[in-house]
């Protein structure tokens, strides 16, 4: 059973040919026929998820997953503004989402009609390519070129695509065999700039103290390989976030433990000459500031995608895969002498030290509960992470090497954690442990309506009772609105895990903690949540004596 509408068609057959095998439908009627068409094609997977903006972040979740569009439809109005968190944050993560909607033909538009709004081009400041489709006989070749157009975007650039489809009534009405269309090859991707080695070698040679600063960044063993080769240059200084995915002993895996409470002096001594940037965002907020201040001579950017001048002194951006750009420079480079990486990992080692002597004496608190949770976590596992406060505290400890962990780093956005980690768990064959605090989860809690949770998906909420990164950044706390900010209150997920057929733990102390960690990953025949309640009024206090501590 297939749509009659030939736009419906056209569109849904241009998916099967650029192989779009994953479809999240939310209910409608003006998408009908796109729902019709898609639920019964063999070859294509679809999932059924009501709430529109938890559908699109579940989507994303995927997409993260398989590093290949998943498309997502939906009816006309309002629903397909609540795609738009979703659209903004694969912008920016550079995640390939193919929106479809549904949409009133034109001469319904602003009379007064139900259900419409101007849909064409609404997403057009975080969109790649907008494709507003025409539903008419005549317009058949335009249709398949914007859709071609559309979904080659996606793929190439590697982020969100619209695709407007306006549909006039009957939409209910169906045939049993499609008709044919044919679509244009792949145009080929666009060449990749020529980068000269020569000259960028000679700076590389000259320089002293190097800085590699890695955000954002999947799991890959040929950037590890490239990484335990540049750690071999004293005059090379790895920093990488727990969002980078990459590891090494002599890398500075915990940027704000280094640099927090370093003098002026210092911090004219970690100054790079050379600074080369690659990956996503960087959730470290003092080393931004650290290289906005003490600017290095030279900055090269290296993406494939997208130029990013993050610390306002770019030299130099390299679009092309950071591998591929290491390969060839180093083929041009020496090691230069240098005491330069091995004064900080020394400053690093005795960070560490003080780092282990305060953990262990510091009371349960949003600090401690932190280390305890990525302690038992078991060896291989998928972390996502949700945004504010618990993804810094991460940045303060050595994570296990052997997990994967991702963030929602593009718009650093609450909003959609829970149905983003839902969509990468089911995409992945790895256990996938999530790690949220209170705010978090009860804001995405729709993403819990959901038929599609792996039984050995995870939630740990951290719930100190409103937003805790309020009390730890400067400034709210000096107003007098800081219930505004924060949020105070007193909810629990002990009746929402009842109501999405969830397993539920609390533990309101260390020892409780343990207790319930303890067979908390084992297999179960429902998913899981363990929420922790820390102490609101000292959680802040204890990061600042952190701080001190180092």
């Amino acid at each position: 059973m297939y749509p009659k509408k030939q736009l419906a068609q056209l569109v849904i057959s241009a998916c099967q040919y650029y192989n779009i095998d994953k479809v999240v439908i939310s209910p409608g009627s003006r998408n009908a026929p796109l729902t019709i068409g898609f639920s019964n094609l063999d070859e294509v997977e679809t999932f059924s998820i009501v709430d529109e903006r938890a559908a699109a972040f579940f989507a994303l979740g995927i997409a993260q997953q398989t590093k290949k569009p998943v498309a997502i439809v939906c009816t006309s109005g309002s629903a397909l503004l609540n795609y738009y968190p979703a659209i903004a944050e694969a912008f920016y993560s550079k995640i390939p989402l193919l929106v479809i909607t549904a949409d009133r033909p034109k001469h319904l538009i602003d009379i007064g009609d139900g259900q419409t709004i101007r849909q064409e081009n609404v997403f057009q400041n975080h969109i790649l390519y907008s494709a507003n489709l025409i539903e008419e006989d005549s317009k058949v070749a335009f249709n398949k070129t914007e859709v071609s157009n559309a979904i080659e975007e996606c793929v190439f650039n590697s982020g969100p695509v619209h695709i407007n489809v306006p549909f006039n009534e009957p939409i209910y009405e169906t045939v049993e065999v499609m008709e044919s269309f044919n679509f244009r090859k792949y145009k080929e991707s666009p060449s990749v700039q020529t980068v000269n080695y020569d000259e960028l070698s000679e700076i590389w040679n000259a320089s002293k103290r190097k800085i590699v600063l890695v955000g954002v960044y999947n799991k890959c063993e040929k950037t590890q390989n490239l990484i335990n080769t540049l750690a071999e240059d004293p005059s090379v200084l790895i920093m990488t976030e727990t969002t980078s995915n990459l590891y090494h002993d002599n890398s500075i895996n915990s940027i704000d433990k280094l640099i927090s409470k370093l003098s002026t002096e210092e911090f004219e001594e970690l100054q790079p000459e050379l600074l080369i940037t690659f990956g996503g965002m960087v959730v470290s907020k003092r080393i931004k500031q650290f290289l906005r201040k003490y600017q290095p001579k030279h900055h090269w950017h290296i993406d494939e995608y997208k130029e990013m001048d993050t610390y306002f002194c770019l030299s130099e951006y390299i679009k092309e895969k950071p591998v591929q750009f290491f390969d060839e420079l180093l083929e041009k480079t020496i090691v230069v002498d240098s005491d330069y990486q091995e004064n900080w990992v020394r400053e690093k080692r005795s960070r560490n030290e003080k780092h282990e002597v305060f953990t262990k004496e510091t009371q349960y608190s949003d600090f401690k509960v932190t280390e305890k949770v990525l302690d038992t976590i078991p060896n291989n596992a998928q972390v996502q992470v949700s945004n504010s406060s618990l993804i810094r505290y991460m940045q303060l400890f050595d994570v296990n090497s052997t997990f994967s962990v991702f963030c929602n780093r593009g718009t650093s956005g609450i909003d959609g954690s829970t149905s983003t980690a839902i969509g990468a768990a089911f995409a992945s064959d790895k256990p996938t442990t999530l790690l949220t605090g209170d705010l978090s989860f009860f804001y995405d809690s729709n993403a819990l309506w959901n038929s599609y949770i792996p039984n050995d998906f995870r939630i740990i909420i951290m719930n100190n009772s409103g937003g805790g990164i309020f009390k730890i950044i400067p400034g709210p706390k000096s107003t007098n609105a800081l219930q505004y900010f924060e949020t105070p209150h007193q909810l629990t997920a002990n009746h929402l895990a009842e109501m999405f057929n969830f397993e539920y733990e609390k533990a309101t102390s260390l020892e409780e903690l343990e207790e319930k960690l303890v067979g908390f990953y084992e297999h179960s025949e429902k998913p899981k949540i363990l929420e922790v309640f820390t102490p609101s009024e000292i959680n802040d206090q204890v990061l600042k004596e952190y701080f001190n501590s180092l």
